[in-house]
């Protein structure tokens, strides 16, 4: 058998960045139809505005540092897109083009680019928005299912989201209505349904690794059923995991490969912390949701939790 020499990598792989990416909006695409479904044209619109100001900061970001214009490796379209899902519907325009300029300068670029950010991009753009337009960003809309809506009737139609209801006011939410996505929310947390269809179809053509998300998800489903058993006013295990955006959270942002653990140990103890702090700051946190922070928080251990969990070299 012949030797053949060469320079690293030694394994070509024929899964690239482009390829994650577009498997990645495939699996929103449920998602996506949800959001308009429920929310309408300016559901569509707002998407539309965050993918096209991610994909032409991320150009000139990188004309300016004089590197390749690969823009078409999809990843400012993914980040652009789930800042959107995560931003409510009535959200500004405004709003969210700042958004999705500081999501790829300041969250992706400013570490050094694609894979070296140490934050998830989209959720570090949503604190920033949450910072900069706290109103905003906490002022939802009740879902209305048509598809063109005037500007001033979706002013008009308000609606506290299932947390905020379940933590202010002690009224639960039923979870058909969670399930389907019946609720007022960020674009794309609202359906459960479409979520889990969507999560699945990642973790069945193995775009995502399915540690974290289990982990998470399992953590919760504990905490929550212990919370139930004690006090029934907590809501069940359903309310939790359908409500907010944990399921979104769980499964397309806490699997991002950049800001995640690289180690299987490490992923089992991101998902586990993760939730844990998801269900702490719903009990005890003064804010009603806490998917984004806890993963934030948990990015920033990732370096910690990576260094702890590299397995030893062979021999030592």
């Amino acid at each position: 058998m012949p030797l053949k020499i060469s320079s690293s990598p030694h394994f070509l792989s024929k899964v690239d960045t482009q390829h994650l990416m577009t498997q990645v909006l495939v699996g929103l695409i449920p998602v996506i139809c949800a959001s308009v479904y429920f929310f309408g044209l300016r559901a569509g619109l707002l998407i539309l505005n965050c993918m096209v100001t991610a994909i032409a900061t991320e150009a000139v970001i990188l004309y300016l540092r004089k590197k390749a214009l690969a823009i078409t490796d999809g990843s400012a379209a993914v980040t652009g897109l789930l800042l959107a899902l995560i931003l409510p519907p009535t959200t500004k325009w405004y709003a969210a083009t700042m958004g999705s300029v500081f999501a790829i300068f300041i969250g992706k670029h400013i570490f050094g680019g694609l894979g070296a950010n140490i934050f998830n991009p989209a959720l570090i753009a949503r604190a920033f928005l949450m910072a900069a337009y706290p109103k905003m960003l906490t002022t939802f809309s009740a879902p209305i299912r048509w598809l063109i809506v005037k500007p001033q009737q979706w002013d008009s139609i308000s609606q506290a989201t299932p947390l905020v209801l379940k933590k202010f006011s002690q009224e639960i939410t039923p979870n058909l209505d969670l399930f389907i996505g019946n609720i007022s929310g960020s674009l794309g947390e609202t359906s459960a349904i479409c979520i889990i269809i969507g999560g699945l179809y990642l973790l069945i053509r193995k775009i995502a690794d399915w540690r974290i998300p289990l982990s998470l998800i399992v953590t919760v489903v504990i905490i929550s059923e212990i919370g139930f058993i004690l006090r029934p006013t907590n809501a069940d295990v359903l309310f939790h995991l359908f409500s907010g955006g944990l399921l979104l959270g769980a499964l397309f942002m806490a699997t991002d490969p950049a800001t995640t653990p690289i180690t299987k140990k490490g992923r089992y103890i991101f998902g586990i912390a993760c939730g844990a702090l998801i269900m702490v700051i719903r009990y005890f946190g003064g804010l009603p949701e806490a998917v984004m922070y806890s993963i934030l928080f948990m990015n920033a251990l990732t370096p910690l939790i990576n260094r702890y969990t590299l397995p030893k070299a062979f021999g030592r």
